[in-house]
């Protein structure tokens, strides 16, 4: 049964030919009615990408492995109705509705920096929460120290689950500390619009100081648990992605370097720019891994 809280608490480098086509799909798939979101000051001041640019150019590896396939095939995916189930450690475990967990009346402008760890990057204009207030609402008990998450499973539905690449679903995690940052936060939009499909309607996870692979999409569950949850890419290629994966320029993926960046839409003529630790929200997050080895907590 869905739960309502109330039952339980009171737009290109990318538009060529090939772009442009994919871009009519992606106005196909994203629904027409307009969301606000209340400014944020955790907001960067750089300038976003363009709507076409951040929905015709990304991984999501449930509609295929080129970046313009989610655009071409997410418009298959029903996004309503959709529930997350929130369970473990809880104390009011449930079904949740998007607008419960997102309420529209609830929802922040977050412009962050999207750093993919293929070495590209975007600014992108988030509509989300703070994942800190819905799992308050949830009731997070002592002993939870790591939150799970997993995407939707749905083969006739995403052409990429067809595929033996990946074990799906695709499952992520963070420990408790990085998921109560308030940096990080449920999506439900981006711009003024719904989030559309090929971006990761209804509902993904933004953790921005991360490697974008981290910020699952199209979640169905969330799981509050004692232990360090398994994830999909370090379960694949454990030498390769790590459970942090922390944007760190000083630590190199095995087959390129993470030093610099190329920044999408930025034009053929422009250079490679600098990586920034951490995304450049060190200030936010740095004291979270003191101590730590980042070079072997990748």
């Amino acid at each position: 049964m869905k739960l309502g809280w109330s039952d339980v608490t009171p737009e290109s480098l990318w538009l060529n030919r090939r772009g442009f086509m994919a871009g009519a799909v992606a106005l196909a798939a994203t629904p027409s009615f307009a969301l606000t979101g209340k400014p944020s000051p955790l907001s960067t001041d750089q300038k976003p990408n363009s709507f076409e640019e951040i929905t015709n150019y990304n991984n999501f590896y449930e509609f295929g492995f080129g970046k313009e396939d989610p655009a071409r095939y997410a418009s298959a995916l029903t996004t309503d109705p959709w529930s997350v189930e929130i369970g473990g450690l809880v104390d009011r475990p449930g079904s949740y509705g998007v607008e419960d967990l997102a309420p529209d009346n609830a929802l922040e402008e977050r412009i962050y920096r999207l750093r993919c760890v293929e070495a590209w990057s975007m600014v992108i204009p988030w509509l989300g929460v703070p994942l800190a207030g819905v799992l308050n609402k949830a009731g997070v008990q002592p002993g939870a120290k790591f939150v799970a998450f997993e995407t939707v499973l749905r083969p006739d539905e995403m052409v990429g689950q067809r595929s033996r690449g990946i074990d799906w679903p695709y499952r992520e995690g963070l420990r408790l500390d990085e998921a109560m940052n308030p940096l990080t936060i449920l999506a439900t939009g981006l711009y003024d619009k719904p989030m559309p499909n090929q971006n990761g309607a209804p509902i993904r996870l933004v953790v921005p100081w991360k490697y974008g692979f981290k910020s699952i999409k199209s979640v169905v569950k969330i799981t509050l648990t004692n232990r360090q949850p398994e994830t999909s890419w370090q379960s694949l290629q454990p030498s390769e992605y790590g459970f942090y994966a922390n944007v760190n320029p000083q630590v190199d993926h095995p087959r390129w370097s993470q030093a610099t960046e190329r920044r999408i839409g930025a034009g053929l003529l422009a250079g490679r720019e600098e990586t920034l630790m951490f995304n450049g929200y060190g200030d936010q997050v740095a004291s979270l891994y003191a101590g730590m080895d980042l070079a072997k907590n990748y």
